[in-house]
């Protein structure tokens, strides 16, 4: 591994060090207030849907690698529902919240793109890495948390309409779905960004400036977040769920994107280098976020952002050895 990537890596651990000693000392407050909580719906509801509006606005449909997306994209968002549904399924007999599914699957989906990919696809693919890897990046959080949101709301839906009355049926949670999913402050956003980049019109300067000022917040911040949480709350109980996790993360979704990139899409040499190694990087910060949003699964979400991160540091040379060695057989 470079000297680059590991410095990054060190600044991330660095960052949620920072945020460590910030919840320790209670200098945001005690754990009665929810400090952590509080800065969590701070990114939520206003510097994550600026930064997501403003990406889907300048964002050029016909400038996109698509055989490149959908090789990373379709073993991503299959291993989600399958991941989901085994969830789901064993939910109850765990006695985990209604959200713990999404909540779980999206800390495995969802990989570290900004922090570490970057640094990952400069310092080792160089400038023509680096652009594809951005170009997957500008839809990485759009798709992934526009299924993840959509199955968590559905699984809302489904448990406010057993509590109360069945008025309505199957009708009433499919419309709290659509609304909730629609009315959501990463939905709405990227519905929004779609909508004025169809009229064509660039983003005007003043504008711009204050999303891309609001958007750059979301990183730092969720870095800090995941230190407080991690004081606040602590390491669960049991690492076995958050290493069952972190090895979904860092080993079975890359070489499931390897197999289905390689076999299906016929990718070689650098364009699947790039899309093994976005899917191998470790957990990201937006799923702490997510899980602080719905309330579940929050320590554990802690532990697989802090354990993924530590773990890549080993796993990150194996992966770059093995496409080094083999992505360009046919």
């Amino acid at each position: 591994m470079s000297a680059a990537i590991a410095y990054k890596l060190l600044a991330v651990m660095l960052i949620v060090g920072f945020g460590y000693i910030v919840g320790r000392l209670r200098w945001l407050g005690a754990a009665e207030a929810e400090p952590a909580r509080v800065l969590s719906n701070a990114a939520f509801y206003m510097f994550a849907p600026a930064l997501f509006f403003r990406t889907t606005a300048r964002l050029d449909p016909a400038a996109l690698p698509w055989p490149m997306i959908a090789a990373f994209f379709v073993p991503v968002v299959a291993l989600m529902l399958v991941h989901y549904a085994a969830q789901r399924w064993r939910r109850v007999e765990r006695g985990l919240p209604a959200a713990a599914p999404a909540v779980r699957t999206i800390a495995v989906a969802f990989g570290n793109s900004l922090q570490i990919g970057i640094p990952i696809a400069a310092g080792v693919f160089g400038e023509t890495g680096l652009g594809l890897h951005l170009a997957l990046v500008s839809v990485h959080a759009l798709v992934l948390l526009l299924v993840v949101t959509t199955l968590v709301e559905l699984d809302l839906a489904r448990e406010r309409a057993q509590g109360a009355s069945r008025v309505g049926g199957l009708g009433a949670v499919l419309w709290a779905t659509l609304r909730n999913t629609v009315v959501h402050p990463v939905v709405l956003p990227v519905l929004a960004g779609a909508a004025w980049r169809a009229t064509g019109l660039p983003l005007p300067g003043p504008v711009d400036e204050v999303l891309q000022l609001l958007g750059t917040a979301v990183v730092p911040l969720c870095l800090t977040l995941i230190g407080m949480s991690l004081a606040y709350l602590g390491f669960p109980r049991s690492l076995r769920g958050a290493l069952g996790l972190t090895l979904l993360k860092l080993i079975v979704q890359p070489a499931l994107v390897w197999a289905v990139a390689w076999g299906v899409f016929g990718l070689r040499g650098l364009p699947l280098q790039v899309v093994v190694m976005l899917a191998a990087l470790p957990s990201g910060t937006n799923a702490l976020m997510f899980a602080q949003r719905y309330r579940a699964q929050e320590a554990e979400t802690t532990a697989v952002n802090v354990i993924s991160t530590l773990a890549f540091v080993a796993t990150a040379p194996a992966w770059l050895w093995l496409l080094t060695a083999f992505s360009n057989i046919d």
